[in-house]
């Protein structure tokens, strides 16, 4: 698969200077490059590994609008979701798009008032949220553990398989006229104008040579910041770990994805340490994805069995019939976590030319359709709606 979308490193050596050069070919970086072809720009994507070999390699491919709250991000998610589920509806069966829904549930009365609380503000912003009674519970899933409140069922939330999502979005890009350069690393930008600390970003440096462009958009995923740093700006992506438990096949055990009250308290937490709430879900393939963890240790790549530990335990508190399943395989990857839990997209008037596309943390596969289309958008001076405004790179310091 990835073979289909590889341009020998060399090639960019005698690459003209292109519209857009994009650093990352992750799900962000590859729907920023497809929806910039598409709009009729040059484009080249430059990435330090292979396609998808970062965060879009090691989460599960959520397009949640369950875990948001009203504001700038659910905003972004239920575009998101046009996007998906119209432009690139004709495309859904490349990358597995399985429009299964979610299931949110309380174990404990509190838990459930806030979810109902939740879902009112949710319904009021445009989300379909389904109030569901303890009794009716099992209809939605009849292997879920029988002491459990409440919950409430989220019909848009879906999945894909984001590998493929990347793959193919290149694949389309480059049918479009964009080239995709892979194991090639960006090492500083080409810049024009004084002071240096603001002058334009007219293109990339790499490893195998520089490629001049009209503007270059940061869409590294958990080594964004980096790359910020290396124009001179701070944009404060850091990685956050987490782990997820594959079973057996277990055809129609679960139908939904399924998680706790408290996953949506852990997702906009901003404690550093390890934290656990049951996720699971089930796959065309039949195999159940239980999740989720979240920890920030750096790029720490150590298998943790603690972690795991936790997840399997909680997973089976939810299912008790997962207490019998064999696991086959774990993984984990590093999400790109903002401090203040919004991703940064858009222009950056510190280092005019710059744009980034990150921070996305868990939830870039499913924003990264919108990010895409917005960021393509806004290049060609079309007007964004939602406004990039909230995501605004500048929100972390003051322009020079």
């Amino acid at each position: 698969m990835a073979a289909d979308v590889v341009v020998p490193s060399e090639e960019i050596l005698r690459h003209p200077a292109v519209d857009v050069v994009v650093i990352g070919a992750g799900a962000v970086g590859a729907a920023c490059a497809y929806f910039a072809a598409r709009a009729g720009l040059s484009v080249a994507v430059v990435e330090r590994g292979a396609v998808a070999s970062g965060t879009s390699s090691g989460g599960e491919g959520n397009i949640l609008v369950s875990d948001k709250d009203a504001g700038p991000e659910l905003d972004l998610a239920l575009y998101s979701q046009s996007v998906w589920r119209n432009e690139l509806s004709e495309h859904a069966d490349r990358w597995e798009f399985d429009s299964k829904g979610g299931l949110v549930v309380a174990a404990t009365e509190a838990q459930a008032q806030s979810l109902k609380r939740r879902a009112v503000r949710q319904r009021e912003a445009g989300i379909d949220a389904i109030d569901v009674a303890k009794d009716d519970l099992r209809g939605y899933e009849p292997h879920l553990a029988p002491d459990l409140v409440a919950g409430v069922y989220y019909p848009q939330d879906a999945q894909v398989q984001p590998m493929l999502v990347a793959a193919h979005l290149l694949r389309l890009a480059r049918e479009a006229g964009a080239v995709v350069h892979t194991r090639v690393s960006v090492t500083g930008f080409l810049r024009r104008g004084r002071p240096q600390e603001r002058a334009d970003v007219i293109g990339v440096r790499t490893t195998a040579g520089d490629i001049p462009s009209g503007c270059v958009v940061n869409a590294a995923g958990t080594w964004a910041g980096g790359v910020a740093a290396l124009a001179g700006v701070d944009v404060p992506v850091l990685p956050r770990r987490g782990f997820v438990l594959v079973t057996e096949p277990l055809a129609g055990r679960v139908r939904h994805k399924v998680y706790a009250a408290g996953y949506v308290d852990d997702v906009e937490s901003s404690d550093a340490g390890l934290q656990t709430s049951p996720v699971v879900e089930g796959t065309e393939s039949g195999t159940i994805l239980i999740g989720s963890s979240r920890e920030r240790v750096g790029f720490d790549d150590t298998f943790s069995v603690r972690a795991i530990s936790a997840i399997a335990a909680k997973a089976i508190a939810l299912f008790p019939m997962l207490a019998d399943a064999k696991a086959i395989r774990a993984y984990h990857g590093f999400r790109p976590y903002c401090p203040d839990h919004l991703p940064v997209i858009g222009p950056d008037p510190r280092a005019p030319g710059l744009w980034h596309a990150c921070g996305h943390e868990g939830a870039g596969i499913g924003l990264a359709a919108g990010t895409g289309s917005l960021v393509a958008r806004a290049l060609t001076s079309d007007p964004t709606m939602p406004s990039l405004a909230d995501f605004a790179p500048e929100r972390f310091g003051a322009v020079a």
